[in-house]
């Protein structure tokens, strides 16, 4: 069977990152080029990649004619709709193991990597100087430090005039791929909070706190008060200026948050190393690396009816693989590792619609 064509626009970077998938766009030569006047693509979950998402679905629309939309509901609910077949994809930030995935038919794909930053509203205290180690954020959110000039806080902070505020925590209120990844990291990095808070994408907080709705909810209520604590995707912290916390990674180094520490965590993880697309990124080796970088999913259905239903969407993670990289750039998150896009693609094979029908998709 010959080989599909590589329409010219498409860069030549991205067809050798996706070379293993030709084969796979061979079988869907006839499939027409686009999806247009359909309704939209729609989408849910994580609230931590959403304004990514929302700028690939804008950039495909415009390439395709194919209307995308996506809800940033958060990871619990987005894993929820796809399980129902309520939404056309579902985005998370907690991974579903083999088990689960083979239990709700669904194929799980990374699509890019982000990092997770605590912010505080503290007046008198210049952006980005305060510092915390992982232990005393811990503590912090766990409520054992109940003030902001606490002497554990002041002796990182030489110099730095902190507030005499009272500690007020801000937490989502929805079940959240972001809550797990913090708490994840907290877990790992003090005892004491692993024991009484523990992992989870909604935690039960030690004390009185204030909830929020997704991670635009949490910059807002964050910027509402004085003396507040929360924590949100690195993109949120640029767009909304907000006063982001140094932490001291694993190589002791006091480090802020950004694209080159969450490339430098990839760099140092299995996700690179192996290609393990489920390696944590937490709290890895190197000089910059950021402590609180972690991986987002998408979530597509495994066995749809027909391999026409499953064409649309397939076609615009595809096409993301293709042009994503461009897109993903000085958006506050980073691309995946070239060597692991490479063979992504070719896990749509994994798709089985029951009629038994190859869907039709390619890359735009």
């Amino acid at each position: 069977m010959p080989t599909a064509p590589i329409p010219p626009h498409v860069p030549r970077r991205a067809v050798l990152r996706l070379g293993a998938a030709l084969p796979l766009l061979s079988l869907a030569a006839g499939a027409p080029r686009a999806f247009a006047q359909v309704a939209p693509l729609a989408g849910a979950g994580a609230s931590f990649p959403s304004l990514v998402y929302t700028r690939w679905a804008a950039a495909y629309e415009k390439s395709s004619n194919q209307p995308v939309s996506y809800k940033p509901t958060g990871s619990g609910d987005g894993i929820k709709q796809i399980s129902a077949h309520s939404v056309a994809f579902g985005g998370s930030d907690s991974p579903l193991t083999a088990e689960d995935l083979a239990k709700r038919k669904l194929v799980q794909i990374p699509m890019l990597v982000g990092g997770i930053v605590p912010v505080v509203n503290l007046p008198g205290v210049p952006e980005g100087r305060l510092q915390l180690t992982g232990e005393l954020l811990a503590d912090l959110m766990a409520g054992r430090i109940k003030t902001w000039h606490d002497a554990r806080i002041a002796a990182l902070n030489p110099g730095l005039a902190l507030p005499a505020l009272p500690v007020r925590r801000i937490v989502r209120a929805d079940k959240s791929g972001t809550s797990e990844g913090f708490t994840k990291y907290l877990s790992a990095v003090s005892p004491a909070f692993a024991q009484e808070v523990g992992a989870s994408a909604q935690p039960k907080w030690p004390g009185e706190v204030e909830a929020a709705e997704g991670n635009d909810g949490m910059a807002k209520a964050l910027k509402a008060a004085a003396g507040t604590l929360a924590y949100v995707s690195y993109d949120r912290v640029r767009r909304d200026k907000l006063n982001g916390v140094k932490l001291r990674n694993a190589a002791g180094q006091w480090v802020a948050a950004g694209e080159s520490g969450f490339r430098s965590a990839i760099a140092n993880s299995d996700l690179s190393r192996k290609g393990d697309d489920l390696a944590s990124l937490m709290d890895r080796e190197g000089l910059e690396s950021w402590p609180i970088t972690m991986t987002s999913f998408v979530l597509i259905d495994a066995a749809p009816a027909k391999g026409a239903d499953a064409g649309p969407v397939m076609s615009f993670l595809y096409w993301c693989f293709m042009h994503g990289d461009d897109l993903t750039r000085g958006t506050g998150f980073a691309p995946l590792p070239v060597t692991l896009q490479s063979k992504l693609a070719a896990r749509f094979a994994s798709v089985k619609p029951l009629d038994g029908k190859l869907p039709p998709y390619l890359g735009l």
